[in-house]
């Protein structure tokens, strides 16, 4: 029986890696790598014998008769992706397909002496570019992050009904401990440590700092009470130190989110499903409490384009086809929008919608009682955010016969990107919001390197940023071969000091071990598999083995 791969799938193609037969496509070298949203498996080539997931970093892939509930389409969409495909040439090999020469492209020469390197950011980019140089080379690694608590988006921007994709911090945490790798948590350049001091006591240092802040809509009324950004509702909702456990007004029986990515999608499913299905997973305390009070009955999903241009992936959409006790609906009243669906063709993105309720929808109308629901109003954009002390309402743009249509809400949530933030002593590009470089090499700071989305933007999910950090790693390397790295003129042990003698929370290895602990302790008595602690002071308690308390 073949394997197939699910919703979960991260692209990162460890899968790839282990398949003896070659049945995962796209594969790296291949054309279409990075562009589809998933990988896939070939019904007809696969051989049953389950590497891939064994190797599988978020748990993705599974029997094919396996599969149940809303996991089952996952067969024919694994097999339609193969339908078009010529398949290539039998070969006459135990492993059924040609292996090449092996390559080692990121290596060190064997005798030469081992490099320090900083990596700034634990998220997948910072990990992925500390994993490989762990495993291609004999460097020391010190990671760096300015929260005291390892992770950042697998941690922070991952939605809690996500477990298998929250996974992959798994895979990266064993890391942590590695003999080669120094954690310095809590510390932030600019603040704590400047780019030249930490430059002075590394040969290279390699920025993995994300894209930490949201893109403006424009629109009067957006800085309103009411008006947030996604970005602030997942940290929100995922304990983040720095976000307030008021920051969310759930007031209203209806929101606005503007933007139908995957991000806009987690926001509107978490504030609509089941709080009970919500229970058993990390969300943060303060958000199961409020999502329990909750008023809010329909989430309005705004697309700029229509559904064949969606910017969501087929599997998030899947995923809310099928959230229990919630309706999901298309307002129809543009006809484009309803043409569209019916014109596409099958393996479009448009062609998901068929069978998925169309309504004109009557937006003077409260939402109903009894049910909750998602609408997704396509060819739409927001033109203003209404109201004097709050959101009230979000005025919006429609068709020909209606120009103009008011939404009443009592929240807007900004869901159209992420953008990265200057970081001091670096270049930065203001218009694409990144680090400007040279195959991750920053222009014109020798021994920097950029990686993740402060290098080519904010696309791409966990897996985009295995690729990103060969590309950084590999350039890095031959800088070090060529002899054009700066020499330190500092040790690990006086950056530790440094790191110390600055930062009033620093955390090592074993603080975030214990921090660990403690979070899955909370877990075990609430019946959770862990309950985040959500303020910086309770995050450094925990390190240090002491219990903080709330200043009366």
């Amino acid at each position: 029986m073949t394997y197939a791969i699910t919703q979960t799938c991260c692209n990162d193609a460890t899968c790839v890696a282990v398949c003896p037969v070659n049945c995962i496509h796209p594969t790296p070298g291949e054309p279409d790598f990075g562009t589809t949203e998933m990988l896939y498996i070939d019904p007809k080539a696969c051989i049953d014998c389950g590497a891939c997931a064994d190797a599988c970093p978020v748990d993705a892939i599974f029997p094919a008769d396996r599969l149940t509930g809303r996991l089952r389409e996952y067969e024919a969409i694994n097999a339609e992706y193969y339908a078009e495909r010529t398949p290539g040439p039998a070969v006459a090999s135990p492993n059924f397909h040609t292996w090449g020469e092996p390559a080692f492209p990121r290596s060190l020469p064997s005798d030469f002496a081992p490099l320090r390197i900083a990596v700034v950011g634990t998220g997948p980019a910072g990990m992925y570019a500390a994993e490989d140089l762990l495993l291609h080379t004999n460097a020391e690694v010190t990671l760096i992050d300015r929260l005291p608590v390892a992770g950042g988006l697998v941690r922070y921007g991952v939605a809690p009904d996500h477990p298998a994709t929250r996974g992959a911090g798994e895979t990266f945490a064993r890391f942590h401990s590695h003999p080669r790798v120094r954690m310095r948590l809590g510390v932030e350049i600019g603040r704590d440590v400047t780019a030249e001091e930490l430059a002075a006591h590394h040969d290279a240092v390699v920025y993995a700092v994300g894209a930490p802040s949201d893109r403006r809509l424009g629109i009067p009324g957006e800085d309103l009470p009411g008006s947030v950004s996604a970005a602030s509702v997942v940290s929100w909702y995922n304990a983040h130190p720095e976000t307030g456990a008021d920051a969310v007004p759930l007031s209203a029986e209806r929101v606005v989110v503007v933007g139908n990515g995957n991000v806009a999608l987690d926001v509107a499913r978490v504030l609509v499903m089941d709080p009970a299905d919500l229970a058993g997973t990390d969300i943060a305390d303060h958000a199961l409490a409020a999502l329990n009070g909750a008023r809010v009955r329909e989430v309005v999903l705004l697309g700029r384009r229509g559904p064949g241009d969606a910017a969501y992936t087929a599997s998030e959409l899947l995923a809310l086809k099928h959230l229990p006790g919630v309706d999901l609906v298309v307002d129809d009243r543009d006809p484009r929008t309803g043409a569209a669906i019916d014109a596409a063709a099958a393996g479009e993105k448009a062609a998901l919608l068929r069978g998925v309720a169309r309504e004109a929808v009557d937006w003077t109308r409260s939402p109903a009682p009894d049910r909750r629901r998602i609408v997704l109003r396509f060819h739409s954009a927001p033109v203003e955010a209404l109201g004097t002390d709050a959101v009230r309402a979000v005025r919006v743009t429609g068709d020909g016969a209606e120009p103009v249509a008011e939404i009443g809400a009592g929240l807007l949530v900004r869901a159209v990107g992420y953008r990265g933030v200057p970081l001091p002593g670096l270049p930065f590009d203001e218009a694409t919001g990144t680090v400007p470089h040279e195959a991750g090499r920053v222009g014109g700071v020798a021994g920097a390197y950029v990686v993740g989305w402060i290098k080519r933007g904010p696309s791409g999910g966990i897996g985009a940023n295995r690729a990103c950090a060969e590309e950084t790693v590999g350039t890095l390397l031959a800088d070090a071969v060529a002899g054009t790295l700066p020499k330190p003129t500092g040790t690990s042990a006086e950056f530790r000091r440094l790191a110390r003698s600055r930062s009033k929370g620093l955390v090592d290895a074993r603080g975030l071990a214990a921090i660990d602990r403690t979070e899955r302790a909370r877990g075990r008595d609430a019946g959770r598999p862990r309950v985040k602690l959500a303020t910086v002071p309770e995050l450094v308690a925990a390190a240090r083995g002491g219990r903080w308390r709330r200043p009366v």
